[in-house]
């Protein structure tokens, strides 16, 4: 699902960028910005549902609150999503490389 996630060259920091850079496709960077806002969203959503299954494995199905168990192997998983770029400059770094599909309904109409 999101293997491609885990291998991207995105910044895992802040990194300041030409504005040009983004409206090269769109010509407007109103439509740029939805564009890379709507593409994070479906990021977001495909590393927190496979972040929530790997995290499921280890969930313990005991109503027993004085029990907690510190898993080794669940707070590496945790760690590394942690550790992996925000949605947002994967995103950004994709529209960029122009790996995004995008339309506009409206201009296609015109």
């Amino acid at each position: 699902m999101s293997q491609t996630y885990k291998k991207s060259n995105a910044n895992s920091t802040t990194v300041t960028m030409d504005l040009s850079s983004l409206i090269t496709d769109t010509n407007n960077i109103y439509e740029s910005t939805v564009i890379i806002a709507k593409r994070a969203n479906q990021i977001s959503s495909d590393i927190k549902e496979e972040l929530t299954q790997k995290l499921n494995e280890f969930a313990s199905h005991t109503d027993n609150l004085e029990e907690v168990f510190e898993n080794r192997e669940q707070i590496e998983i945790s760690k590394f999503y942690e550790r992996m770029p925000k949605p947002s400059a994967i995103a950004l770094h994709e529209f960029v490389e122009g790996k995004v599909y995008y339309r506009n309904p409206d201009a296609e109409n015109l």
